[in-house]
């Protein structure tokens, strides 16, 4: 049984009267987190304790009940209390997610066709899985840049710390005996002079930049201009890119499993990304397929984003009728591939960051010990 939706309208700003204003809801920020009593990683564990209970034969009041009882947390318990007041009260469990800031437009539409098809235990299974990968994805990032930032940070603090009071002690014995000083030295101790100097200046430019990215960073255009920039990186881009489209094909997939027309597919998954040059390039193939364009014609429109091997196994979706098979598939490789360049970036950053350490650290040593060499044979 297949969900019916209202298509988008030439004009954006409008709602259609009456009815359900789908264009309204899918611009509204998707919560995965945050101030949501449910991250991923609680997501995950929910609807895999839901998904098992249920494929037990226990039913869904009786499930919640459980869920309800063993749940310590306060916010997380008050949510799930509410789900099980709105099934006694002759609610859904759909219902009750579409009422709560917890959960997402997706997560609402993903149970609600499961309710309508009979397929809830299913659907549970498959938001389990797709959360738990979700987290799995964001360990992978987490565990690729931990180290190189907690290197540069090391950096920071060990320069910081030798030109604010290392170089100023050897600048007083410089000065008393009178040293000629060579040119990187006269530079470094410009540099240590500047550092005293503007250190204020410096702090107040960081915690002013922190307080922009954190007051701008949920601002549509701003976001859109920095995901451009990231796009533009080498290898970053790339990483970025196909972590966005392992969760994009992860989406459709589970979508197509529970039998979404391919265009409410895309509607929907796009706000899953957050990722602007993909949401703007599926707005473009939406509008081709509403036109008779087949799926993998409109995708090869955006060759920046989706490859050739990505267009081929759309093709043979298309020719199969077996969509979800298919979007799994490129999941799987999408994610492979997000492993391995998470894995070639952390060896890349890693020696190339702890090179830079030595080579500032070790500058400013040898700045400073080839004036001592010719005070010694001065004194000498």
């Amino acid at each position: 049984m297949e969900i019916k939706f209202q298509n988008k309208t030439t004009n954006k700003k409008e709602a259609p009267s009456g009815g359900f204003d789908l264009n309204a809801l899918l611009q509204k920020e998707i919560r995965f987190g945050g101030k949501s009593s449910f991250n991923n990683k609680k997501k995950a564990a929910f609807y895999d304790e839901l998904s098992v209970l249920l494929e037990s034969g226990i039913h869904l009041k009786s499930a919640l009940e459980l869920l309800v009882n063993s749940e310590t947390k306060k916010k997380e318990n008050s949510d799930l209390q509410h789900m099980l007041q709105s099934l006694i009260d002759g609610g859904s469990l759909s219902a009750s997610i579409k009422k709560s800031s917890s959960f997402s437009t997706y997560e609402y539409y993903a149970i609600k066709i499961g309710e309508e098809t009979g397929e809830l235990k299913e659907i549970t299974r498959q938001l389990s899985d797709f959360y738990q990968r979700k987290v799995e994805q964001r360990s992978q990032i987490i565990g690729a840049l931990t180290y190189p930032l907690i290197v540069l940070l090391t950096a920071v603090i060990v320069v910081g710390f030798m030109l604010n009071f290392v170089v100023p002690l050897f600048v007083d014995i410089f000065k008393q005996n009178n040293v000629d000083l060579p040119i990187i030295t006269q530079f470094i101790v410009k540099a240590s002079h500047f550092f005293q100097e503007k250190f204020w200046v410096l702090f107040a430019i960081i915690a002013t930049c922190i307080f922009l990215i954190y007051y701008f960073k949920n601002v549509p255009k701003v976001i859109r201009i920095w995901q451009q920039l990231l796009l533009k990186i080498p290898i970053i881009n790339n990483y970025i890119k196909n972590a966005k489209l392992a969760q994009f094909t992860q989406a459709v997939s589970l979508l197509s499993h529970s039998k979404v027309d391919i265009t409410k597919c895309l509607q929907m998954a796009s706000n899953m990304v957050s990722f602007f040059p993909i949401i703007e390039a599926l707005e473009h193939i939406e509008e081709r397929i509403l036109k008779g364009e087949k799926v993998s014609l409109a995708f090869s429109k955006h060759p920046d984003l989706f490859s050739k091997k990505m267009i081929a196994l759309l093709k043979v979706a298309e020719e199969t009728n077996n969509t979800a098979y298919i979007f799994d598939k490129l999941y799987q490789q999408f994610n492979l591939e997000v492993k391995r360049q998470s894995k070639l970036i952390a060896d890349v950053l890693n020696p190339i960051l702890t090179i830079i350490v030595g080579l500032l650290v070790g500058i400013i040593l040898i700045a400073m010990y080839l004036p001592m060499f010719k005070l010694s044979s001065i004194i000498g």
